[in-house]
């Protein structure tokens, strides 16, 4: 089975994917579907709810509290070992980003088989070479 880390850009989407500035909802609630139905594993950073949650109340604080709830009720899988953080540490450094930002590409570099999928085309261009990640615009069923 496929495994996918999802950083907040695509997880933002499925809260905000009525927003006129939020492209490639769909593909977004694709994945989720893929999730929700089995076809797809997911495995997140500790701090993926932090951060889905502070873009969300940023961007539209009406929706926050139960965007939280539903988020939280999704109970996604954490990877939180060591050796995640020490490859975050050596991407941030290596890819001068925050590391909040790599923590996701961590999991997915840590995990045989996982990729990162992220709307994050600054991340992206940046972060590609060092591989399992995929733009969001970019996913497909196929994949699954």
């Amino acid at each position: 089975m496929t495994t996918v880390v999802l950083d907040a850009s695509v997880i933002v989407k499925w809260i905000l994917g009525d927003r006129a500035d939020e492209s490639h909802s769909l593909q977004a609630l694709q994945i989720l579907q893929f999730i929700k139905a089995s076809r797809i594993a997911v495995l997140q950073p500790p701090h993926w709810l932090a951060e889905a949650a502070a873009v969300i109340v940023r961007l539209d604080q009406g929706r926050a509290r139960q965007a939280v709830s539903l988020l939280h009720a999704l109970e996604l899988p954490v990877a939180e070992e060591a050796d995640v953080y020490h490859k975050a540490c050596e991407l941030a450094a290596t890819l001068k980003q925050h590391l909040f930002d790599t923590l996701y590409h961590a999991v997915a570099l840590s995990k045989p088989g996982a990729t990162l999928v992220t709307a994050d085309e600054q991340y992206y261009r940046k972060a590609h070479h060092a591989g399992r990640i995929i733009r969001l615009r970019d996913y497909s069923q196929s994949i699954a």
